[in-house]
């Protein structure tokens, strides 16, 4: 593939959604249309704010529980995940109720919570990080944004570029954290962070146009969703049938 054409389809996925989903929406050319570039955005924006407090949590967490250290982070860490792995497949099937931009600006909120409470409150900080695994979400749901404008042709490469700017968020911003915490201060990090959160969730709040269009959602915000698609376990069910899928989770784990 030419470099040309590779250029023509990473514009397309970048910038035009379906024409489908312009129909649907009766949008007009002058509105602003959901693009895969505001996906990147809102990953990009809560990692990277993330990813400033790898120094300073790493201190906080010495300070708070200097004598289990590492057994407090597993745990804090292992509540999260497992709130997440619980409540993921139910804030999916919900946003394919109520649309995505609701739960885009849900899982980002609550994700960016304790980030301000690192300095005011230790333990509630941590308290935080393990409850707002129950919310700790976004990326099923900027998958499912992205899904909704793109066509199946390009969603694979879509989706590359969401877990590139993802890697690329939490690549760069540790050590930027580090380097600003050596030059003001553990303090100065964490307020920079807060304000990198609350960016994301004005941009959200702002600019991410719903991609969900209303004539493919459910008929009444009051329809029933099934347990099939809210059950976590369903996932690791399906996966053990295929062999290759099976591989690759086991590898990635």
């Amino acid at each position: 593939m030419s470099g040309r054409t590779k250029k023509r389809i990473v514009g397309k996925i970048s910038w035009g959604p379906r024409k489908s989903h312009l129909k649907e929406n009766g949008a007009s050319s002058n509105k602003m249309h959901p693009s895969v570039y505001h996906a990147l955005v809102v990953i990009f924006l809560e990692f990277f704010a993330w990813g400033l407090l790898t120094a300073p949590m790493i201190d906080v967490l010495n300070e708070t529980f200097p004598n289990h250290t590492f057994l407090m982070n597993g745990l804090i860490q292992g509540v999260k995940g497992m709130l997440s792995f619980l409540a993921a497949p139910l804030i999916g099937a919900l946003s394919d109720v109520w649309g995505r931009k609701p739960f885009l600006l849900l899982t980002v909120s609550f994700t960016c919570a304790p980030i301000p409470l690192m300095k005011l409150s230790p333990m509630w900080y941590f308290t935080m990080i393990s409850l707002s695994g129950i919310f700790a979400v976004t990326f099923s749901v900027v998958f499912a944004y992205v899904a909704d404008i793109t066509t199946e042709e390009d969603r694979s490469q879509a989706y590359g570029l969401v877990s590139a700017t993802f890697a690329a968020s939490l690549v760069t911003s540790p050590a930027i954290g580090a380097y600003l915490g050596h030059m003001y201060s553990d303090n100065f990090v964490v307020w920079l962070a807060t304000a990198i959160a609350v960016l994301d969730i004005l941009f959200i709040l702002v600019f991410i146009p719903e991609s969900l269009p209303e004539k493919v959602r459910p008929s009444s915000w009051g329809s029933p969703i099934s347990w099939e698609k809210v059950d976590p376990f369903s996932s690791l069910r399906k996966m053990s049938h295929d062999y290759l899928i099976l591989l690759l989770c086991i590898t990635m784990f």
